[in-house]
């Protein structure tokens, strides 16, 4: 049953403030997961443009979060959200194929130092360029001012950090 369609939503046939609320708040769920793919897509397409096969658009963005940075396989998780996938896996086929460089840090041998090679960082160049280029594109149509570009990342900030609240708190 669609959500837009349940009975409780609808008073004497007219849609309460409340129903319209929880409709938009749904709709964005499902707009934050369908943007994440779109970008994942958009990266994907950059590569193929560039012929990198052997790299896919999850690992192209964990090795974009990596930047100049060095910083062990948990730093990179609690860093980033990567949906449905597995980040040591895509770590592991980084190091395979020669874009992320490892060492055991000095301090906890049982952690990985991970950084960029240069064929890395040839990638985090590429998104980051494409990253701009969307921007730009962004701004000269007016989907987003600024300001909304702003608003909207800090109510995004906002939600992510009411969730963090609740799975913090439920124990």
């Amino acid at each position: 049953m669609s959500i837009a369609y349940q009975s409780s939503s609808l008073i004497g046939g007219h849609e309460t403030p409340e129903a319209r609320t929880k409709l938009n708040f749904l709709e964005c769920l499902r707009l934050i997961e369908r943007l994440h793919r779109r970008m994942l897509d958009i990266v994907k397409h950059r590569l193929d443009a560039v012929g990198m096969n052997d790299i896919n658009s999850v690992q192209a963005l964990l090795i974009y979060n990596i930047g100049d940075h060095e910083m062990t396989a948990g730093d990179l998780r609690n860093r980033g959200y990567y949906l449905g996938s597995n980040v040591s896996y895509n770590l592991k086929k980084l190091v395979e194929t020669g874009y992320i460089m490892q060492e055991r840090s000095e301090h906890d041998r049982r952690a990985l130092r991970i950084w960029l090679s240069d064929k890395g960082k040839a990638v985090c160049t590429l998104v980051g360029e494409l990253f701009d280029e969307n921007l730009d594109m962004i701004k000269d149509r007016n989907i987003f001012e600024d300001d909304d570009v702003t608003e909207l990342r800090n109510a995004l900030r906002n939600l992510e950090g009411f969730w963090s609240d609740i799975l913090r708190f439920q124990s």
